[in-house]
């Protein structure tokens, strides 16, 4: 299916990317008002589409957003949208917005939010960064506190990763750690942040300023699985330099080892042995393929 061939999902409707229409007045793009999901499919399936979903109902539950159609329904529109794409890999991305109103602030000016569902082939690195590794660096860009700006909150307002993102492009990485205000590293751009030491998995929790990411929550599952320990506790730059290994973890990114970071080789410098086995075991589960049960949709027609 070609890009202008695919079908998006605005308010009820099945329209082709070529029509897609949002109102210049819609909150979510003036203000950057509203929610959204990223979830995959994986070999026919889509993968952990309940989780998303309550976590969308939770971040527009913070906002005082409500979510014009039911979960069942949500659900039922995702499944529709995806076969309507006719894809087995791909991609989804969930908005729900304000919806159009004037140019004020005040969301009572917004008579009704707008839902879209975009389903499309996706990928953020190339194959050969998940067999060498990527380097990372620190920047200055600081997470919002969570009384600020709670990172639970799965919003449409990036800028502050899109600011870090910036930083990482000047710095020549693809990929940035980003510190709260008292200099604890809490996640990425996009990525949850893991690195491994002595065997066991350290992550940053959640406290520190991160979304909970629902990958992160598989490979934490995955890992204790194998018999790994895994500490959710506070991470700083010395810990994250003197690792013995370290990933990223994200619905669209996956897995992808870190192999540097600001300069200082992380380990050996390759994806060690606990993230290549983690990785292997993570890629057989999202696609069902063995024998841990999976809590995905099956969309294949």
């Amino acid at each position: 299916m070609g890009a202008d061939t695919h079908k998006i999902y605005i308010n009820g409707q099945l329209v082709d990317r070529s029509e897609a229409r949002v109102s210049v007045f819609d909150h979510g793009f003036l203000y950057g008002d509203g929610v959204f999901e990223g979830i995959r499919v994986y070999n026919g399936r889509v993968f952990k589409l309940d989780a998303h979903l309550a976590r969308l109902f939770r971040s527009a539950k913070a906002i005082l957003l409500t979510v014009p159609l039911s979960l069942e329904a949500l659900r039922a529109a995702v499944v529709e949208t995806v076969r309507a794409n006719g894809l087995t890999e791909a991609y989804i991305r969930m908005v729900v917005s304000r919806g159009a109103g004037d140019l004020g602030l005040d969301p009572l000016r917004c008579s009704q939010p707008t839902v879209i569902i975009i389903v499309q082939e996706i990928s953020i690195y190339p194959p050969e960064v998940y067999e060498r590794g990527l380097d990372l660096a620190s920047v200055v860009v600081r997470r919002p506190a969570a009384d600020a700006l709670n990172p639970a909150m799965k919003t449409l307002n990036y800028l502050n990763n899109i600011l870090a993102k910036i930083d990482g492009n000047q710095r020549g990485v693809p990929e940035v750690l980003m510190l709260n205000r008292e200099g604890w590293v809490t996640e990425g751009t996009a990525d949850n942040f893991f690195l491994v030491k002595d065997g066991v998995l350290v992550t940053p929790p959640t406290y520190v300023g991160i979304l909970n990411g629902i990958t992160r929550q598989v490979v934490i599952e995955l890992a204790r699985n194998l018999g790994y320990g895994v500490s959710e506790s506070n991470v700083t730059l010395f810990d994250v330099y003197n690792a013995d290994e370290a990933f990223l973890t994200g619905t669209a990114a996956e897995m992808v080892p870190a192999i540097s970071c600001d300069g200082r080789t992380i380990g050996t410098g390759r994806p060690g042995p606990i993230t290549r086995r983690l990785t292997k075991r993570f890629r057989t589960y999202a696609r069902g393929e063995g024998v841990v049960a999976l809590d995905s949709i099956t969309v294949r027609t």
